[in-house]
Order: C-alpha cells, then structure tokens, then sequence
C-alpha cells in the first residue's frame, strides 16, 4: 500500500516570505549606487548637463542633486522611521530602510543610517514575532544535577 506524502511547502513560502523585504534592500541599495555612480558623479555627465544643449534627462539629474543638497532624502528617510515606530505594519519598516539605504547611498549619511537603523530593527522585530515559539532547549531536560564530594 502506498503511504500519502507529506508535503511541508509552507516552510519554503514562509522562508521565501521573510527573505523578501531583505531582497527589495539589496535592490534599491543597487539601484541607488546606479544613479550615483552612472548619473551624478561621473564629470562627463555634468559637462554634458552644463551646456545649453542638454538632453532631457539632465532635468531628473539636476532633481536628484537638489534632493541630497536640500536634505530632502534624509528627510524622508527619517519620517518613514518615525512612521515604522509607531505603525503596525511590516512594509512602513520596510518603507524606512529602503529610504534610509536610498538616504546613505545619495549622500544623506546620518539620517539614513538613522532610517536604515530604525527599519532593520523594526523589521528583525515583526519576523521574529511572526516565526512560531520553541520551547528553550533545556526546559524539558530532566534536572539532574548531581553534586560529587570526592573525586
């Protein structure tokens, strides 16, 4: 007689699940050193922007300047943290360190590593929460702790 297979793929779902909001981290860390690196450092893109014949999206790099000279990134960053402390859900610290890894990377150090700090830790809290409770190693041991006098 055949016996049904078990099959358990909500361990995998689940694990999937808790990696994702670490994965959207990693990609707009990418994508934020990808506009540093390609679109506001480079010397040949501020000489091209400079000119009076610039291409169209020289408008967005020009945006994206005043956003890290006015504080405007650390700004968000750091609302989207206070909002991650006080709401009730797992994407608002999401929000906070992805503001706060998008803050570091544009050159609004201290504020997003405020944000990111807030957001990483709010977001350890609700996975950990969310992950079923184990009983401690020890507490089911028999106690048995037996105390020689002599060698």
């Amino acid at each position: 007689m055949r016996r049904p297979s078990i099959r358990r793929p909500s361990i995998r779902i689940g694990r999937w699940r808790m990696a994702r909001p670490w994965l959207v981290l990693l990609l707009v860390g990418f994508a934020a050193a990808g506009l540093r690196y390609g679109l506001i450092e480079p010397g040949t893109m501020e000489q091209l922007c400079s000119g009076t014949h610039s291409p169209l999206w020289c408008s967005g790099r020009q945006l994206l300047v005043l956003g890290f000279l006015h504080d405007v990134y650390g700004d968000l960053a750091l609302a989207a943290a206070a909002w991650a402390l006080v709401g009730k859900r797992p994407w608002t610290a999401c929000l906070a360190a992805a503001l706060g890894v998008f803050a570091l990377e544009l050159y609004c150090f201290q504020a997003g590593a405020l944000a990111l700090l807030i957001g990483c830790l709010r977001l350890l809290r609700w996975q950990t929460q969310a992950l079923p409770r184990l009983p401690p190693a020890g507490q089911h041991r028999q106690r048995e702790q037996h105390v020689q006098s002599q060698p």
